[in-house]
């Protein structure tokens, strides 16, 4: 009689029209979500994939393995240090060029606009392909430009960890940019004349009066910045070769992808995946 009533009196009126995109997201995301944490407790590798051996439960071996490994927690303390770099240096690029769109005219304002939108709109392989050329030790102008001879930025660790994070920083710093230069725009002017009027410096009136204002924005774009970060994989692949030499530059995305492909540990990949937040699509 409860469900019957709330039914009539339009109470269940929004999800009746939310049940459609909710069965598909049912399909799309909760039932791979379940087979990804099922193989994880199974031994299931390429044997069990040709039907050579049969599947057998393993329970939690697969994470003790995974948690056992060094390299694990080699890659894991990588991934947070680079996501780290990736998110602060974003943000700062990002809210940068958001205070620079307030400061010019039309023109540049637009242009800059229109050349952020580019970089935000390439595709990653894409991007991170044209970031290896400018940078190739034998063709590339940046070499040129800066007298490096043919100076490899991909063979050094922390070289190649730099070169990947300028080229994350490229295709994310846009989504930043648009989304704080909207919430100044959302600021009443009063504001910021009171301040200027009160003598405050450019600096002084971001941190005083435009963060806290912006907080609820900044917030939301440091989350997904986060979430992107975390979880970069074609940079990586494409820039470094797979994770670089001896695998020096691998990430959490990178080494799950090695252990269930290259390696054909299905199980112990679906356990790296586990234990890995879900990712929404950055660029």
């Amino acid at each position: 009689m409860a469900a019957r009533s709330a039914l009539a009196s339009g109470g269940w009126t929004p999800w009746l029209y939310l049940a459609p995109a909710l069965v598909v997201l049912g399909g799309l995301l909760v039932y791979p979500i379940y087979q990804l944490g099922l193989i994880s407790f199974f031994q299931y590798t390429q044997a069990q994939v040709s039907g050579g051996e049969p599947t057998s439960f393993e329970g939690l071996a697969n994470y003790a393995e995974l948690f056992g490994d060094p390299q694990f927690w080699q890659v894991l303390l990588a991934t947070v240090l680079f996501a780290a770099a990736c998110v602060v240096s974003t943000l700062a690029v990002g809210c940068a060029l958001a205070v620079l769109l307030t400061r010019v005219r039309a023109v540049p304002r637009l242009a800059l606009m229109l050349a952020a939108t580019g970089a935000w709109a390439t595709p990653a392989v894409t991007g991170s392909t044209v970031w290896l050329f400018l940078f190739d030790p034998d063709f590339g102008p940046v070499n040129r430009m800066l007298g490096l001879g043919d100076h490899s930025w991909t063979y050094g660790r922390l070289s190649a960890f730099f070169l990947v994070l300028l080229e994350v920083v490229w295709c994310s710093f846009p989504f930043v940019m648009v989304t704080v230069y909207a919430g100044i725009r959302a600021v009443p002017g009063e504001v910021l004349e009171a301040a200027c009027l009160d003598g405050a410096s450019q600096w002084r009136i971001w941190r005083s009066v435009l963060a806290p204002i912006l907080r609820p924005i900044l917030v939301v774009v440091t989350i997904q910045s986060v979430i992107w970060d975390f979880k970069v994989f074609t940079q990586i692949y494409v820039m470094t070769g797979g994770g670089g030499i001896a695998g020096q530059n691998l990430v959490l995305n990178v080494y799950a992808y090695q252990q269930a492909f290259a390696s054909s540990q299905y199980s112990l990949g679906s356990a790296i995946g586990v234990v890995m937040p879900p990712r929404p699509r950055p660029c």
